[in-house]
């Protein structure tokens, strides 16, 4: 599995900010996130549920302010899931996923 890092190119499109963007449009879906956050010498996991144009972390505490990058780390994202929204107990939700960064930017890919 193909693992996306958060480059400066990356840093500068800022991912999450426009995901949320895209996520604000389409309320009625859910995207999951998963990757990590890069310390000095390991890895922790690192999950952001966008849902209705906000960021959740259920893994780090997150930056809530707008003018702020979400995640003040290095982070690698490596797989995004893409639920319909809401979630329930009895229904597999899921959508797609997909590993590359690139693909839910594009919001035919949420429908």
């Amino acid at each position: 599995m193909e693992e996306t890092h958060s480059s400066p190119k990356m840093e500068e499109i800022d991912l999450i900010k426009n995901l949320e963007k895209i996520s604000s449009w389409i309320p009625y879906r859910i995207l999951k996130l998963e990757g990590f956050i890069l310390k000095e010498n390991h890895k922790e996991q690192l999950e952001i549920i966008i849902f209705k144009g906000f960021s959740s972390s259920t893994t780090h505490p997150i930056e809530i302010e707008l003018e702020k990058k979400v995640i003040n780390s290095s982070y690698i994202i490596n797989n995004f899931k893409l639920y319909k929204a809401p979630l329930t107990e009895t229904e597999d939700n899921l959508i797609r996923e997909n590993q590359n960064s690139v693909f839910f930017l594009n919001e035919k890919n949420w429908i």
